[in-house]
């Protein structure tokens, strides 16, 4: 006998679907308030998109340093890689965002980790701002 419920077996609805869209949306664009509302009334700060993308990766790589505190403060993991194996503190540092990599490096996030890693994004794109903060 199977013990999973039809319902875990269930991808899922439209709605739930349109609403993850909306969050990831939120994320991208820096939009805290509507973000803050759903991470309060109980969405994980850990949601991941199809590309393994969290709120916090996506938050991070569009360089909204607020929003990335606010998803840290639910709960956010500085340290996961999304399916490519990026960490949110690496992709800040692609993009040049030091302000999101103080949040990073403040919530513990390693600049080692990932493929590639923080450290090594920063010294392929001379980013000696970001470089003096992670040593």
């Amino acid at each position: 006998m199977n013990s999973e419920s039809p319902a875990n077996n269930s991808a899922p609805d439209d709605e739930t679907l349109a609403l993850a869209h909306a969050l990831f949306d939120a994320a991208r664009e820096g939009n805290s308030a509507v973000l803050g509302s759903y991470l309060a009334a109980g969405v994980p700060a850990t949601l991941t998109n199809a590309a393994g993308d969290s709120l916090l990766m996506l938050a991070a790589y569009h360089g909204h340093a607020g929003t990335v505190r606010l998803i840290l403060d639910h709960g956010g993991d500085a340290n996961v890689p999304n399916d490519r194996g990026q960490t949110p503190l690496a992709g800040a540092v692609f993009k040049g965002y030091t302000d999101v990599a103080r949040e990073l490096l403040a919530a513990g996030a390693d600049p080692d980790a990932g493929t590639p890693s923080a450290r090594a994004a920063a010294q392929m794109f001379a980013r000696t701002d970001i470089l003096d903060l992670l040593d």
